[in-house]
């Protein structure tokens, strides 16, 4: 043991503001929120006027990012946002917040709105977890807020995580500062987060890799891919 390279697992990903350097072991892929309820036709967020095929776009990048990650034997987990039936860890200045015509709780196309266990709640199924793929439900924006997703990844042994999902000025840009705050270094590849605005993906993207990549690093899915097959 005493003659083994440490560095010998580590690969390498070129990024924004400098390549993004991980031993896939001690990596995992979190994907948020890619739930039917924000991306297919008819759900919540078109309800509330948005473009659902500007979330859609990452779809088939994420895909193809999770199906590398799963082939490689690594740790992928998932989060949806929603909350208890009885509405019990809502806070009331989110039910209200927007002032729309249908809000959380309502009845939707797809059942009750970001509600467990209603279909509009759970994942598309172009991405759906693998039996043994964690699945962490949230009440908030950050995925560490309220959930045991710290504990998942403690104790997996997990210190960097590879960051996609929606939305990238929302859900994704709490999560990477959350886990900067946890000690983990987050690589976002750009081509796998969303947003309804082109504009918040933009400004998303630079906010995290600013000033030295202050809460991460941000690249493309192909060269992440493409490190974990040179390995």
């Amino acid at each position: 043991m005493s003659g083994q390279d440490p560095t010998a697992n580590r690969l390498e990903i070129p990024a924004e503001p400098y390549p993004f350097v991980f031993d896939p072991k001690h990596t995992a892929l979190l994907i948020i929120d890619m739930q039917r309820d924000f991306l297919e036709p008819g759900g919540f967020g078109e309800a509330l006027g948005n473009d659902v095929s500007q979330l859609r776009a990452a779809i088939e990048p994420i895909r193809r990012l999770l199906a590398a990650w799963r082939a490689a034997g690594l740790l992928a987990i998932h989060t949806r946002e929603g909350h208890r039936p009885d509405l019990s860890d809502l806070p009331p200045a989110k039910k209200i917040r927007g002032k729309s015509a249908i809000g959380i709780g309502d009845p939707g196309p797809m059942g009750r709105i970001l509600i467990r266990g209603e279909p509009g709640h759970d994942i598309v199924p172009e991405l759906y977890p693998w039996p043994g793929e964690p699945v962490v439900d949230k009440p908030g924006k950050g995925a560490f807020f309220a959930t045991d997703l710290h504990a998942i990844l403690s104790n997996a042994g997990m210190n960097r995580l590879i960051v996609a999902g929606v939305t990238t000025e929302v859900c994704v840009n709490t999560t990477v500062r959350e886990a900067n705050d946890r000690g983990y270094d987050c690589f976002v590849p750009a081509d796998c987060v969303g947003s309804y605005f082109p504009e918040f993906q933009e400004m998303g993207l630079k906010m995290i890799k600013a000033q030295g990549g202050i809460f991460g690093w941000v690249g493309q899915s192909a060269d992440a891919i493409a490190a974990l097959e040179r390995a």
